[in-house]
């Protein structure tokens, strides 16, 4: 059996009146980010990229999540696969760079060639020169290992573990909280992406994202008109956590000109505003006329990638509108890079002991503490073969 790094959780499952947040080795130790990759990434749904990113067919994009070489590629019947981007023969990586497949995924290193749904289709001289087929090499069992995803509000989810319960069971109750936003909704394009990196633990960035107690000295701009007092908190045990506010205000062109509403809103959405996080990994914004998706990659124990992508109602939106759209949002986020950064220099403060929680304000910070520390603890019960 494997030895797993011992830390006590059992303070960060306390009522949030006597809990203490998760212990500085959560952010700061090789080892306990090695068993959260597992516990409580790779077992839940996890976000990887959005289905944007593939946008026509044959389109094929690598990406390395958490170490592992996975390959997202929009197949000849116009569905997103996620592939591991291994060889099923001597375990080469078939894809470096971003790419159109314009017939068959082929191997580099022997040329085998598989399908864009992850068939074997080709095995040159596998039975020596010039004989294309041998009876040890059977195709059908030698396609690429697909990885279980799933897309919901563009977002590409996968279970890499498999082990996870249905995408639509494990988020039903968000699901049915934000129904009306299961409509179709389109990329803004290259001005709607914003991506940072940051010298943190990814679990910092989802916390800050869970609360607005941060925001009149964080965020002055953005508090001066959606104030502390107009958010309210979100939480469910277990489910999900974040934030919402009463006082949207939309974006205008100089002509006056707003985004269009998605449509068949409730009167909610008018004035509404709200900003959850699909745990683990991804954070997403609704509003009447645009929703953002941030995904987290988490690169290093004290290093993330967030990638922010921004969506609306109709394909044909005007690009000075986006543009102060998107800078208006990067603004927000880069001002959150100040408090992520220093917390994580904070974890190492070897007297820290986690922190303490308000009872008023850190509700959804809290149930995310319990979440991670739930997922850890579940990993921890089962035995694991030696490493």
């Amino acid at each position: 059996m494997d030895q797993h790094p011992i830390t006590d959780l059992s303070n960060v499952r306390r009522p949030i009146e006597h809990a203490q947040g998760l212990p500085n080795a959560h952010y700061i130790d090789p080892a306990i980010h090695a068993e959260e990759r597992t516990a409580v990434l790779f077992d839940n749904w996890a976000g990887l990229a959005v289905a944007a990113d593939v946008p026509e067919i044959g389109d094929a994009i690598p990406v390395t999540f958490l170490d592992m070489p996975l390959l997202i590629v929009r197949d000849k019947q116009n569905k997103v696969r996620v592939f591991q981007n291994t060889c099923r023969h001597r375990g080469m990586i078939l894809v470096e760079e971003p790419r159109k497949i314009e017939g068959a995924i082929r191997c580099p290193y022997h040329s085998w060639c598989y399908a864009t749904d992850g068939r074997l289709v080709s095995t040159p001289h596998v039975g020596g020169p010039g004989q294309n087929t041998h009876d040890g090499i059977d195709r059908s069992l030698l396609g690429l290992v697909e990885i279980r995803s799933h897309i919901w509000m563009d977002v590409i989810f996968v279970n890499i573990t498999g082990t996870a319960d249905p995408f639509e069971v494990v988020h039903a109750d968000l699901l049915a909280r934000w129904t009306e936003f299961d409509v179709p909704m389109y990329h803004g394009g290259k001005d709607s992406r914003i991506q940072l990196s940051l010298k943190t633990n990814w679990k910092l960035v989802v916390e800050n994202y869970c609360e607005s107690y941060h925001l009149p000295w964080v965020h002055p701009g953005l508090n001066s008109y959606s104030r502390l007092e107009d958010h309210y908190h979100i939480e469910m045990e277990g489910k999900f956590s974040g934030q919402g506010t009463h006082v949207y205000r939309q974006i205008k062109d100089d002509d006056g000109t707003v985004f269009p509403d998605f449509p068949g809103l409730s009167e909610k959405w008018d004035a509404a505003g709200e900003y959850l996080t699909f745990l683990p990994n991804v954070m997403v914004g609704v509003q009447r006329d645009h929703i953002f998706v941030i995904i987290l990659d988490p690169v290093a124990v004290d290093q993330t990638i967030e990638t922010a992508h921004l969506y609306y109602a109709e394909p044909d939106t005007s690009a000075t509108l986006r543009a102060r759209n998107t800078e208006q949002w990067r603004v927000v986020f880069v001002e959150d890079i100040m408090a992520v950064e220093s917390m994580q220099r904070g974890r190492h403060g070897v007297a820290f002991d986690g922190g303490r929680f308000s009872p008023a304000m850190d509700g959804p910070t809290h149930l995310f503490h319990k979440w991670v520390a739930s997922q850890v603890e579940r990993h921890r019960a089962v035995p694991h073969a030696a490493e």
